[in-house]
């Protein structure tokens, strides 16, 4: 296997120019979609787009890395060995991929999993004209899921209260009241938004540009921190038993989850990337899963994110010498993006494996 160290990044910057480079040098269709707003460094952002293969073509691969920005650095690193590797050389004609890098740029360069609105686009993609959806539970624990102090003796009380909820409702409510999707609540944790963010509108405008031809669509959008360490759990959103679902299964086999089905290490969410797609291609037959790459459970992955958003909230997170806020940054990171070679060589085997399944499912074939 190559050199990992070579197609994964440390920065924002880095990831950006590694793609920017394999898409030229393949020669794909690159457009840019800047973002208003600056890097840590000032730098500028955008989300970039490269479709390789023929402008009709109506079989199409759709690959997005930093839905949730930080796990871009796990999602760029497949994007670009698939741009550098052997798969677009032997795709057929009638078939094209189309990468989306940094679908959250903003939340990539800034080390955060949400959006500069505070929002988690994998949770905003609902329709804003009618009634939100509604999270009784994160009503109750708002307070302790967002604490004001990282003081032990108040974290301990925030933990208490969550524990004696867990102890009368079940894990599995506690986990919908935390990470399910609110909207309710800007400043908080899984916040959907009051409207499209940057991040979906731009999404929608790349979905409008490509694939308006398209009548077969096959999407990984590439996510990282639920699941065993290493493991790549292909998650589907779509209707269990419907034809979305049997067709994602047929491509991507049995190794397929379905949180609504509860067999899944992630629980049924609101506002999905899968729910826009789903409306944005209704002209296409669409497969979508988010290939979800396991690293160090829930505890430390919740209190990563507490951290965080108190960093944001109540902290400097512009204070990079500060020893806190380092500390916060890291342990994020670290959390979402692990940085051993073991770790990105198995995210490496097993997105080598989902890519070519998705395209001989294309192709008509199923998974083998």
């Amino acid at each position: 296997m190559d050199d990992v160290n070579d197609l994964f990044s440390r920065e924002y910057d880095e990831a950006r120019a590694r793609f920017l480079a394999a898409a030229g040098h393949l020669g794909a269709k690159v457009r840019h979609w800047p973002h208003p707003l600056t890097g840590p460094r000032g730098q500028s952002l955008a989300t970039d787009s490269a479709w390789v293969g023929a402008d009709d073509a109506t079989r199409v691969l759709v690959v997005l890395s930093a839905t949730h920005g930080v796990e871009g650095f796990a999602g760029s690193g497949p994007q670009i060995d698939l741009l550098r590797g052997p798969l677009p050389a032997s795709m057929p004609r009638d078939t094209a991929l189309l990468l989306v890098h940094a679908v959250n740029p903003h939340g990539f360069a800034w080390g955060r999993r949400v959006t500069e609105e505070n929002v988690d686009l994998n949770r905003n993609w609902v329709d804003f004209s009618q009634r939100l959806p509604a999270n009784p539970g994160y009503e109750l624990l708002r307070e302790h899921y967002n604490p004001t102090s990282l003081e032990s003796a108040a974290l301990a009380r925030h933990e208490a209260a969550i524990e004696a909820y867990r102890v009368q409702h079940g894990v599995h409510a506690e986990r919908v009241a935390r990470s399910t999707g609110q909207y309710t609540d800007p400043r908080g944790i899984f916040h959907g938004g009051t409207a499209p963010a940057w991040a979906r509108r731009t999404s929608e405008a790349i979905l409008a540009q490509h694939l308006g031809r398209a009548k077969t669509v096959a999407v990984v959008d590439m996510h990282t921190g639920l699941g065993p360490y290493g493991y790549g759990e292909p998650i589907c959103n779509h209707e269990p038993g419907g034809e979305r679902a049997e067709r994602a299964r047929r491509w991507w086999g049995p190794s397929m989850t379905e949180p609504l089905r509860g067999t899944s290490s992630s629980q049924e969410k609101t506002g999905l990337s899968e729910f826009g797609y789903e409306r944005a291609l209704a002209h296409a037959d669409i497969a979508f899963v988010a290939l979800e790459f396991g690293t160090f459970g829930p505890p430390h992955g919740e209190t990563a994110l507490r951290d965080d958003a108190w960093l944001w909230q109540h902290g400097d997170p512009h204070a990079r010498a500060d020893p806190v806020t380092e500390r916060i940054r890291r342990a994020l990171q670290d959390y979402f993006y692990p940085p051993r070679d073991d770790w990105k060589e198995a995210v490496l085997w097993r997105s080598r494996q989902v890519f070519r399944q998705a395209l001989e499912g294309l192709a008509g074939g199923a998974a083998h």
